[in-house]
Order: C-alpha cells, then structure tokens, then sequence
C-alpha cells in the first residue's frame, strides 16, 4: 500500500508541475515578451526627382520608430551618404534628397523599441538617375547660333558638351559662380542636347531649338499682307512672323512652305484664319499662336483639297477658338505624314465636325504627341477616320501614334467615341496619355483596332478602362486610374502633383 500511495502522490504532483507549465506557456505566448525591436519587412526604395528616393516599409508592432542609413557601398562603411532617426510610420513614404546623381546607392532601416534593443537591419539597393541642375533654357537667350545655359550658381561643373556635333565648351570659375555659359557655333533651327559634366558624372542635361536665321527667310511685319505673300510663295519659303496680330480670313497654301515665328518668345497671333492646302503642298507651323475668332464660316483650322501631299507639322503652337475642328479632310487626299506635337488646343467645339476629321482621305502616319488638349470635341467624336479613305487609298495601312498627351475635358458625353477609326488597314498605338473628365469611350467600333496600349491614366474617365456596354472596346494594356492633382485646370494650367505619374512620365512633359 505504501508504494501504490508513493506512485499516486508522484503522479499527482508531475501533473500539476504540467498544468503550471502550460499556463505559464500560454501566458508567455500570449504577451510575446521580446528583448529585441522586430525588424521592418518589405523595405522598397523608389527614386524620384533624379537624386531623390522615397522610402517605404511595412510596420512592425513593437517598433516606435526607424532609423535610416544610405551608404556608397554594400558594406556600409566609412561616412554615410545620409541618414534619419526616429522617422515614423505616418512619415512615410518618407523621401531623402540630396544625393549624387548616377551613383549605386545602399539604404538599410531599423526599427527602434521601447526599453528594449533595435531590431537587425533590413536592406535595399537603389541606383540614381542623371543630376539635374541646369534650369530650362529660357526661349530669350536662344539664338540662331547660340544659346545660354544657365544651372544653379555656385554649383561645380567642367565641361558643356552639346550634341549633335560634340561641340566642347570648358567651363570657367566665373561660369560656376554666375550658374551661366554661352555656347556659340550652333546651327539655325536645329534640336541639341546639352550635357553638364563633372568629374565624369553628369550634372544636368537639357535640350533647345536654336530659332530661324532671319537672313535666310521672308520676315512678315503685322502691317504687310500676309494672304498676298502666301498665295505667291515659291516651294520652300520660309515665313517669319514678327510678334503681332494678323487679321486673316482663309490662306490659300498651294506651295510647301513654313510660317514660324521670328521670336518664339513673342509668338504672332493668327486671328481667324482657315488654312486651305491643295496642289499636293507641304505646310509646317511652328511657335504661333492660332484664334479662330471670327473664322469664316466658323470653320475648321486646316482644310485639304484631293490630291496626294507630304507632310503637315504643327509644332509648339496654340490653337483656340475654333467651332469646328483642327483638321478636316473630306475630299480623296493621301497626307504622308501628319505631325502635331508640343501644342496646347482648347476650345475647339466640333459642332459640325470632329477634332482630327478625314472622312474621305487619309494619312499614312499621325503622330499625336506631348499635346494639351482641353474643353473641346464634346459634340461630335473626337479622331475621326472614315472607311472611305481605306477605299480612296487601298495600299496604305494608317500608322496612328498616340504618346504622353494630357485629355481633359474631351470627348465628354455618353455616346462620345474618342478613337473613331473605321480604315481598312491601321494600327493605333496608346500609350503614357492622361485622359481626364470624359465620359466618352475609346470606341465601340468592331473595325477599330487597338494594337498597343499602356502606361495610360484615367480620371473620372470611367467607360475607357471599365464598360458593360455592348461592343465598347477598353484599355487592353496596363493603366492606371490615379488623381492627377492638376494645379489649376479652369485655367489651362495642367501641371500635376501625382508623384507616380510624374515618376512614370505620363502625360504631356510640360506639366510634369
């Protein structure tokens, strides 16, 4: 009997030493009593604005803050680049400026606790953009074979090379302390793209025209007769507008010619001329700015006859105030290439005709980029390309480039079609535009074809990514559905504050 009790008493007591542990256990698993910050997990490192990076990671529980350090090399040593302490979680993303362009960078973060130690480090590696420290070259100080290029003063820099042509220019002690050169020797209307070095880094790069060479054109005052002039120009001709108003009713462009402003900073104004092309003319606009205030008959901007031509450009111009359309082709014509970029266009109503309208022509390549068009097409469709030029021109297949344009107000009415294109061969390319305040669609044609699309935004632009609606056809590619944050858009003014549309480069340059 005395060993039976000495086994029950045993087992009596190995149970409750294994009821206490349990409980003890649980307790300890329920408060999670750590000596040490848990480390922050999913660590990513975005650069933004050329040598910025915005950092962000996912919390911890037991974390109050994170310290950050950026480093040169992976084995963050020597002298940080930059470091924070004590950021914390409704800081972030959390943006660190001042770096060095083109540089390799290595930022690790830590998470601080309270009474207890730093959590170990989590890391991330991220590689800056070029420096950018020259400003944008101020349209005065461009010349015909010369510019001035201007960076912040004080900043070190040795060399300007400008391409095309590899023009060198040594940067001097007083250029660095004014932040300005003048590189001479440069070509009348030719694009380059200057570089800023130093120490085999760049520090900033920005491109220009240089502007017409008034020796080699016709110089137009307000006072001469600017109609006269055009129906009597030979091929070739070059008009250079002085700053002005010119009172205009129809041109009448029969020969491939150029009118551009003779100071781009001081653009001539156009008031309510209707440009008629015909006889197979080239015709070039460049830095002018287009009314159409009292156009006759309320018409479209640019009208073609039949025929085959070459080329339409419209460059850098602002066009506004017409009541029917930019361009309308409704006669057999074959345009070779149709080029509208950097231009601002408002207020083109379309009421009796489209924004961009062939209906019996076509042409065989439209390159739609870096334009602002806003307030306008809200009562016909917006690009407008009918079967009949397919039939007028079998051969041609219509190459339609649509790139990094901002769309506001457009095309804004239930039944609009943005993309309206019923041509036999074509392929319409979509991609890094924003289109904003629209309740229109791309189209909801069975012969449209949408062949490439992406990067693109939509705001309050609902149909064009996300329709119910039978045979509305949407973005086939990636896009995105972000507030651009537009500055001030009764205004005209489209400049936008989304830090991913400006990192991602969507929409016209000029707002970014």
């Amino acid at each position: 009997m005395k060993f039976r009790y000495i086994i029950w008493f045993s087992a009596m007591m190995v149970g409750l030493g294994l009821s206490s542990c349990k409980e003890n256990l649980l307790q300890e698993i329920t408060e999670l009593n750590l000596d040490q910050t848990l480390s922050p997990t999913e660590l990513t490192a975005q650069v933004v604005n050329r040598t910025n990076v915005r950092l962000n990671w996912r919390r911890v529980s037991n974390a109050q803050s994170y310290n950050i350090e950026i480093f040169d090399n992976a084995e963050f040593s020597g002298t940080a680049a930059a470091t924070a302490d004590g950021i914390t979680m409704d800081q972030l993303p959390y943006t660190i400026s001042g770096l060095e362009g083109e540089t390799i960078y290595y930022v690790r973060v830590q998470g601080i606790g309270e009474e207890i130690r730093e959590s170990k480090w989590i890391s991330a590696t991220f590689t800056t953009d070029t420096e950018q420290i020259f400003q944008e070259v101020d349209i005065n100080e461009i010349e015909a074979t010369a510019v001035t290029l201007r960076w912040t003063p004080g900043e070190v820099a040795a060399q300007i090379v400008v391409e095309p042509g590899n023009i060198q220019y040594t940067v001097t002690a007083e250029d660095i302390a004014t932040g300005a050169a003048q590189i001479t020797g440069l070509t009348p209307e030719t694009d380059y793209t200057a570089r800023l070095l130093y120490e085999g880094r760049t520090r900033g790069t920005v491109s220009f025209r240089t502007i017409l060479d008034l020796g080699d054109a016709i110089a137009v005052e307000p006072t001469d007769n600017l109609t006269n002039l055009i129906a009597n120009a030979n091929d070739g001709d070059v008009f250079a507008l002085m700053p002005g108003e010119y009172a205009l009713q129809d041109l009448t462009i029969s020969t491939s010619i150029s009118i551009k402003a003779a100071k781009p900073a001081d653009r001539p104004v156009l008031k309510g001329a209707v440009l008629r092309i015909s006889l197979g003319a080239s015709l070039s606009l460049e830095n002018l700015i287009l009314d159409g205030t009292g156009a006759k008959d309320s018409n479209q901007t640019i009208i073609y006859s039949a025929g085959t031509y070459g080329s339409l450009e419209i460059e850098n111009c602002e066009i506004y105030n017409y009541h029917k359309g930019l361009i309308y082709v409704s006669t057999a014509a074959r345009i070779q290439r149709t080029l509208i970029q950097n231009n601002v266009i408002y207020n083109i109503r379309c009421d009796g005709g489209e924004f961009i309208d062939f209906r019996e022509g076509i042409t065989d390549v439209l390159d739609f980029n870096n334009n602002t068009v806003y307030n306008s097409g809200n009562v016909r469709d917006f690009f407008r390309m009918d079967v009949n030029g397919s039939n007028n021109f079998p051969s041609v297949t219509s190459l339609l480039n649509f790139r990094n344009n901002t769309f506001y107000n457009v095309n804004n009415r239930s039944a609009g079609r943005f993309l309206y294109i019923r041509l036999t061969n074509h392929q319409i390319t979509f991609t890094n535009n924003i289109v904003a305040a629209s309740e229109g669609m791309h189209t909801n044609q069975s012969a449209t074809t949408l062949t490439s699309m992406s990067g693109n935004n939509y705001y309050n632009a609902p149909a064009y990514y996300n329709s119910s609606t039978s045979n509305v056809k949407t973005d086939i590619g990636s896009y995105t559905t972000l507030d651009p944050g537009f500055a001030n858009p009764s205004e005209g003014n489209f400049t936008i504050s989304n830090e991913d549309l400006k990192l991602n480069g969507i929409g016209a340059a000029r707002w970014r």
